[in-house]
């Protein structure tokens, strides 16, 4: 794998094959896909234009402070199904790696897989870890003042460039709190999470609990376990109260 950057556009090389569908039919196949960091906290994949399989019908262009002028595409399928605008060259990038490279917009299309496994929400970041550790520590949940989680065997998950994250038992957390949200999210390394809303009765905080039901196989080990988002509840680790950590969700 070589690493590049070219004025802070951050490239890199993969060596995973990434397939890409749309209605079912095949957009692009690779063994040579480029990651590319256009935000800080994941990366996208741009794949070599000679593995594009799909029609790329030319839809006007658009600009991009950091990577330059972009070439716009409808994406079409034999099928005759297409998506708008959803794809894009920079055959001027001050990173001359995205030349003759095309990068389609994740959700446009109807699935993406590495080798033969599906991938959910961004491609997978190579430098990013997860560990989920057992733990005896006590941790304690407040919000608005009121005790709504106790727990002495909370799993502590640890992900690269994020707060550690403490998922505990339903039996240590006050369920009768809880309600029911249809605010879902997507984790390319934990799966699909649930959302509960908090009733302390004396105010509804929205979507603060999350619970992944059927992780991914890497992650079962927080299968049916709650979290909170610490940057909005009051956490006390073995009684001492923890600094809200300062992340996108703060």
């Amino acid at each position: 794998m070589t690493v590049t950057a070219s004025h802070d556009i951050r490239v890199e090389h993969s060596r995973k094959r990434v397939r890409i569908f749309l209605a079912g039919e095949l957009v692009a196949d690779t063994t040579a896909p480029l990651l590319v960091w256009e935000v800080p906290y994941y990366p996208t994949y741009y794949i070599p234009a000679g593995d594009v399989v799909a029609k790329l019908v030319p839809a006007g262009s658009a600009s991009d402070s950091r990577l330059g002028e972009a070439e716009l595409f409808t994406v079409q399928v034999p099928s005759g199904a297409a998506a708008d605008r959803a794809a894009r060259k920079y055959p001027a990038s001050q990173a001359r790696q995205l030349h003759d490279a095309v990068r389609f917009d994740w959700d446009a299309m109807g699935e993406w897989l590495e080798e033969d496994e599906p991938v959910y929400t961004h491609a997978r970041d190579p430098h990013t870890r997860v560990d989920i550790l057992a733990s005896s520590r006590h941790v304690r949940v407040e919000i608005d003042g009121v005790t709504v989680a106790d727990s002495r065997s909370p799993r502590i998950l640890f992900e690269t460039g994020l707060p550690p994250r403490y998922y505990l038992p339903l039996s240590d957390v006050r369920t009768d709190m809880l309600r029911p949200s249809s605010t879902a999210s997507h984790c390319p390394y934990k799966g699909t999470a649930a959302y509960w809303s908090v009733n302390t009765g004396k105010g509804v905080h929205e979507d603060l609990v999350w619970i992944y039901r059927t992780p991914l196989p890497e992650s079962q080990k927080i299968a049916g376990l709650a979290a909170f988002f610490d940057e909005k509840v009051d956490v006390f680790i073995d009684g001492v109260a923890q600094r809200k950590p300062q992340t996108k969700w703060s």
